[in-house]
């Protein structure tokens, strides 16, 4: 298979401001990005778009293999233990080596998903700022402010010290793991992640379900949105959502056996009430709501030692 070569696309303003970067197709089959970042390519290449300072980089297809195969990995998850490789084994290592400097050379990072349940579009954001060794932040200002100019009224935070939380309790379950990279806290580094730990600020947009006929144009509007207000064009600054629904990631739960199940067919984000069963696993044991919640990214077809569904709770941080 002859795959397509890494493409960016770069306007540069002669005067200074924020540089901000721009992903779509990080999993090949998730494509609203690509589309709303190729309609505002057009958009500037014919005048009707201004790029008025700083700089904007637009990746249409992030992972080239993974959008010739038209599924959602080439080798791997390039969402997934994101880093610069010395030893390049899988073809994500290829795009590692080329996007990590990239994002680096950047402020801010807007990366554009769709997923496979039927939901409302939605945001994750990083942690609050803190000094912690996980995930150091000092620009939890610059993401609260704008995710809430993207069109969206659901935002996401805790992935990074929850995952780590669930690959301690795994790595207790599991000495001898087939698949090492699992039991790895980097692995729960993404896009979003990488981008925090070389000084930028960076969200993730879930544009709604992968064939979404309105997912396209949830990507170009948050694209439109993101550059007025980073003031990377001269239109008028978006208003802040009314309302913003903010859940906080408490705890990730594996599906240990083939044969742990659902008690019914869960969709992300469905409420919870303290008690009510989850699910159960496959010795028949129960697992029950923790507290009064939601169920975030459940997915009946997990393989075992791998995550099966999130528990999160309402926070005020918005």
């Amino acid at each position: 298979m002859q795959l397509l070569p890494f493409k960016s696309i770069h306007f540069q303003a002669t005067a200074p401001g924020v540089r901000v970067l721009i992903l779509g197709a990080v999993h090949g089959n998730e494509l609203h990005g690509t589309h709303g970042i190729t309609r505002v390519v057009s958009e500037i290449d014919a005048g009707a778009l201004a790029i008025a300072r700083g700089s904007v980089t637009f990746v249409p297809i992030t992972n080239p293999k993974a959008y010739a195969l038209q599924q959602r990995n080439g080798d791997r998850n390039l969402n997934r233990n994101l880093a610069p490789s010395a030893h390049v084994t899988e073809y994500e290592d290829h795009v590692g080596n080329w996007l990590c400097p990239l994002m680096a050379q950047h402020d801010v990072l807007l990366d554009l998903h769709s997923f496979q349940a039927q939901g409302k579009p939605f945001a994750l954001i990083g942690p609050r700022n803190n000094s912690d060794a996980l995930q150091p932040f000092s620009k939890a200002a610059i993401e609260e402010s704008l995710v809430a100019r993207l069109g969206v009224e659901r935002v996401v935070y805790g992935w990074l010290d929850t995952y780590a939380v669930g690959v301690a309790k795994r790595r207790e379950r599991m000495h001898d793991a087939a698949n090492r990279h699992t039991i790895d806290p980097k692995y729960g580094v993404g896009t979003t992640e990488y981008m925090r730990s070389v000084g930028g600020a960076a969200i993730t947009l879930e544009c709604g379900q992968h064939h979404d006929p309105l997912g396209a144009e949830v990507a170009y509007r948050a694209i439109r949105n993101t550059l007025a207000h980073l003031k990377i064009s001269d239109e008028t600054d978006p208003n802040p959502a009314a309302q913003m629904e903010c859940l906080r990631l408490a705890e990730v739960i594996d599906r240990d056996d083939a044969g742990d199940t659902f008690a019914k067919s869960w969709t992300s984000f469905d409420a919870v009430a303290k008690g009510e069963l989850i699910g159960r696993r496959a010795d028949g044991h129960a697992l029950q709501a923790p507290a009064n919640g939601r169920i975030v990214f459940p997915n009946a077809l997990a393989q075992p030692g791998n995550e099966w569904f999130y528990f999160a709770h309402q926070d005020a941080r918005l």
